[in-house]
């Protein structure tokens, strides 16, 4: 068999660069400090998970103010300063909120500039998200009506559920909600913001598992909603912000529709159930790097549930800092096809990027690796999953 060559830019000096704009931990610090929450359901009796690495300890706690500008692009560039950063911010904002100002938004337009990553200001992500994920309707003359029928329609959903709620379902929603994102004051102590924040979340849950009984709750649904309602709580609009639990609820439920297979059990083994889906990323890494692929899956014993099944399940927001998951997202959301390619993608690019430190290591080195994956520049990890795309067509 003839190996299949590695394209030149993989092995690119860029890939393994840190972004120059992430947070300092100060700011959002990163899951890597914390200890991994177990996945939603563990690998079957014939799959055994080897032990993760001792935790390190937390970083101090961050604030819950919306998080700082980072530069999300489709390609890599050299840096050219913060001056260049915030100029190509400025203008894909106004791009957004031009296209955002229009009486029809124009879908297609907007997840061209949304995929490159959303700038944290004005509110965009917060209305862009609702739109990529059909919450909300292109036409904004619709708008006011549909989030009015929407908000009454979940305060009613909350009326009739809590007259008869599940004990069981609300203990355990309550364990994982406390757990969720235990570094950021927004979801995590004493004060009554936070409180709020958690009770928003739990009540979500809740609600969800009531009205999907076919699916109910599974632990880290808590860790895919987080980002969802940050977002719309962190809308500048205090109407909006005021309803984020019942528009986080629909957001939640449109997301969850295109992953909802992966926390049903009884589809495990089916062809639309986890295992599947992580085959899929087992053989695009094959597709794309033949000679990575067989290092890892054929030589060192490396079998892609020990560390896809979290990756997939709670879509990286376990891998990365809080900022960098958000822009992650935008990429996701703004997939037509629905995110789950897309996420592979991005699954696919992580090992690559790495692959040089992958191939050099054994079964337990790269396992610590992929479980504990590395601090990356967001952008080359989205052009490289972009790359992939291009090559499958």
């Amino acid at each position: 068999m003839v190996k299949k060559k590695v394209p030149d830019w993989l092995n690119s000096s860029l890939w393994s660069s840190s972004s120059p704009s992430s947070p300092p931990s100060s700011a959002v610090a990163s899951p890597f400090e914390q200890p991994p929450p177990p996945p939603p359901r563990p690998p079957s009796p014939a799959v055994v998970t080897p032990s993760e690495p001792p935790p390190r300890p937390p970083s101090p706690p961050a604030v819950h103010d919306p998080l700082p500008t980072q530069r999300i692009d489709d390609s890599p560039r050299e840096d050219h300063g913060d001056g260049f950063r915030s100029a190509h911010d400025v203008s894909r904002q106004a791009q957004l909120l031009a296209e955002l100002s229009k009486k029809v938004v124009d879908m297609s337009e907007l997840r061209s500039l949304a995929c490159q990553g959303i700038p944290d200001a004005a509110g965009i992500r917060s209305t862009a998200w609702k739109l990529l994920l059909g919450y909300l309707p292109p036409d904004r003359g619709l708008w006011s009506a549909e989030l009015a029928k929407k908000r009454s329609q979940y305060k009613q959903f909350k009326e009739e559920i809590f007259m008869n709620p599940d004990t069981e379902i609300i203990d355990q929603i309550d364990r994982d909600v406390k757990r969720t994102h235990p570094d950021m004051h927004f979801f995590s102590g004493d004060s009554q913001f936070a409180k709020s924040n958690q009770e928003a979340l739990k009540n979500i849950l809740i609600i969800f598992a009531k009205l999907n009984p076919g699916v109910q709750y599974v632990q880290g649904m808590n860790e895919i909603l987080a980002p969802l309602f940050y977002v719309l709580k962190n809308d500048p609009d205090e109407e909006n912000a005021a309803s984020a639990e019942a528009d986080a609820f629909f957001c939640f439920v449109e997301l969850l529709s295109g992953f909802r297979d992966n926390f049903v059990q009884q589809l495990d083994n089916s062809v639309v159930g986890i295992r599947s889906t992580i085959t899929r990323l087992s053989q695009l890494l094959r597709e794309h790097d033949e000679e990575l692929w067989r290092h890892l899956e054929v030589t060192s014993k490396v079998n892609p549930q020990f560390y896809a099944f979290r990756w997939i399940t709670l879509l990286l927001t376990q891998e990365f800092n809080f900022a960098d998951s958000l822009h992650i997202w935008d990429t996701l959301l703004s997939d037509p096809d629905g995110p789950q390619e897309t996420l592979l993608r991005v699954c696919c690019a992580m090992l690559v990027l790495v692959r040089k430190r992958l191939l050099a290591g054994d079964f337990t080195s790269n396992l610590k690796l992929l479980q504990n994956y590395p601090t990356t520049n967001i952008s080359h990890l989205l052009y490289v999953a972009n790359k992939f795309r291009v090559q499958s067509v």
